[in-house]
């Protein structure tokens, strides 16, 4: 039997349950790769989850019915600064890792970021997580610098890899 076709779409509101399922799965099994926590989550209502997703941009692959991953897209939202998108909350399911999901999700977020006009895609990875930055590097985001102790985990101070990648020509 074949399986279902990997595909990636927008989250809507109506979508809630599926990002609220991933997003604590995420923030429960890998609490040292995010600068949210749990707690900061958990408390959310539905309300809450549908506003999230009205702001944010947050794309997810699927298998069939099976979500697999998600990646959001943030705009800055300062008048001079307001060109400039910020990938957060990135996912895999753990099962589902090494199989190209993270590379998909990178290339809907970047596609995403274009369609809405934005002239960069930052993000700051755990400098522990060498997959991660791999995973960026392989689409063109470029290291720019480190945050020393950008995030704390349980009193324990974790460097943030910072990085870039220009959606425009410099000249």
């Amino acid at each position: 039997m074949e399986s279902a076709p990997i595909t990636v779409r927008l989250l809507t509101p109506e979508d809630f349950a599926v990002f609220r399922s991933l997003r604590l799965e995420a923030l429960t099994l890998e609490p040292q790769a995010f600068a949210s926590s749990l707690a900061d989550w958990e408390r959310m209502t539905d309300a809450d989850w549908r506003a999230r997703l009205e702001a944010v941009d947050v794309l997810a692959a699927f298998q069939g019915p099976e979500p697999l991953g998600i990646m959001g897209l943030d705009r800055e939202r300062g008048s001079r600064t307001r060109h400039r998108g910020i990938l957060i909350m990135v996912y895999v399911r753990g099962h589902f890792r090494g199989r190209g999901i993270g590379d998909r999700l990178v290339e809907a977020v970047v596609d995403r970021a274009r369609e809405r006009g934005l002239r960069q895609v930052e993000l700051a990875a755990s400098a522990e997580n060498p997959a991660a930055i791999a995973l960026y590097r392989r689409h063109g985001f470029k290291h720019v610098g480190l945050m020393p102790a950008g995030m704390l985990h349980e009193g324990r101070e974790i460097d943030e890899v910072i990085m870039v990648r220009r959606l425009v020509n410099q000249d």
